[in-house]
């Protein structure tokens, strides 16, 4: 008998847990549906190393702060533990810092907006604990962002000195955990067409500064020798995918032997040649992700295409995509701040998730796997 009222007590719980979730979450859905004209976001940014907080009135960015961590240099690469623990201690003076810089107080909010994932979970829960900390306090809405869609729609931010694509266009997605092209339909609606197999390009440049003794991360460091070296010097295998996939993994190898088998043969080889190295390296690089780009503009017959994530402020990369506006295309490069991880790219995901009324609640839990393909 006990056990039998117990488990009615439980259910009825979960049911008025549950109705009073509903009337609170179309409560303020119809809240911001009356003041559409004025919505100030906070967007919260931790999926890896860096902790970012933006401010963003409707589409425009008020304040973006970032806080580094230089701490990861020293091992060559992030430490997810040592990543979350500095979330910790920066999320805080980077939200008030951003704030202050926005001149908004936390009473004229909106909406806070995190991101959900991908990422490190550790360094995730951090920014998940503190947007529903902060919008359960303010009584505001909660919106969870998919950080690679993020990437894509930070060309969407309302800025002067960037245009704004139309739909359906493609963008080439590279970062040190992705490398991707996505036809995109609208500002929620994305689909994969080809995605690495293995290792993303972001994690090539990484890998193979480490061969050459370069400090992390390589890849601007590589970029920034390569535009003093000789792209013909030496080369690198081209990988053989099929469709528009990408493989970085036999490239990166193919570098480690070729260094390990000129420096057997001269312990100089590096330090004399490592301008034109790193532009061979460069140039294959780059011709992996132009060749199967324009592979992609010829089967979908898009001629829209922009670039997104950390790696799209390679100037190679930049040169060669502005490049093709002679062939025809219409080509969209986001502005330096917006390439790396930054919270305003998460803040304007939420801005049109929050026009399309797509709220969360408190149940919302990060995840280190996401898809762009995800809501």
């Amino acid at each position: 008998m006990f056990t039998f009222v117990l488990l009615n007590v439980i259910l009825f719980y979960f049911s008025l847990r549950n109705v009073i979730y509903s009337i609170s979450k179309n409560y303020l859905k119809t809240k911001i549906l009356q003041t559409t004209k004025e919505i100030y976001l906070l967007a919260i940014e931790s999926s890896c190393d860096d902790t970012g907080a933006a401010v963003l009135h409707n589409d425009t960015v008020l304040s973006n702060i970032i806080a580094n961590q230089d701490i990861h240099a020293e091992y060559g690469g992030v430490v997810p533990e040592l990543a979350s623990r500095a979330h910790q201690q920066n999320i805080v003076p980077v939200v008030h810092r951003a704030l202050q810089k926005a001149n908004i107080g936390k009473n004229q909010l909106s909406a806070i907006v995190f991101t959900k994932g991908p990422g490190l979970l550790g360094s995730l829960l951090v920014g998940t604990s503190f947007a529903k900390s902060m919008a359960q306090a303010l009584n505001i809405p909660l919106l969870s962002v998919n950080h690679m869609q993020a990437h894509v729609l930070a060309h969407f931010i309302n800025d002067d000195a960037q245009q704004k694509p139309e739909f359906p266009f493609l963008c080439l997605t590279i970062s040190g955990g992705h490398t991707q092209i996505v036809k995109v339909n609208s500002h929620l609606d994305m689909e994969i067409l080809g995605e690495t197999l293995d290792d993303a390009v972001g994690e090539c440049y990484d890998k193979s500064a480490k061969i050459l003794g370069l400090d992390y991360p390589g890849g601007p460091l590589i970029d920034k020798l390569a535009q003093k070296g000789n792209p013909d010097a030496f080369a690198f295998p081209k990988p053989k995918v099929d469709g528009l996939d990408f493989s970085f993994s036999g490239l990166k190898t193919s570098i480690l032997y070729f260094v390990q088998k000129e420096t057997a043969k001269n312990p100089l080889f590096i330090e004399e040649h490592i301008e034109d190295i790193c532009a061979s390296i460069q140039k294959r690089i780059v011709s992996i992700l132009m060749d199967k780009l324009e592979k992609a503009v010829k089967q979908t017959g898009i001629t829209q295409v922009a670039i997104a994530g950390g790696v799209s402020a390679n100037s190679e990369i930049r040169k060669q995509l502005k490049d093709k506006e002679n062939d025809g295309w219409t080509t969209y490069i986001p502005k330096f701040e917006y390439t790396t991880d930054n919270a305003a790219m998460i803040g304007i995901v939420g801005y049109y998730k929050l026009l399309n009324n797509d709220i969360d609640d408190v149940k919302t839990v990060a995840t280190a796997r996401l898809s762009v393909e995800d809501k």
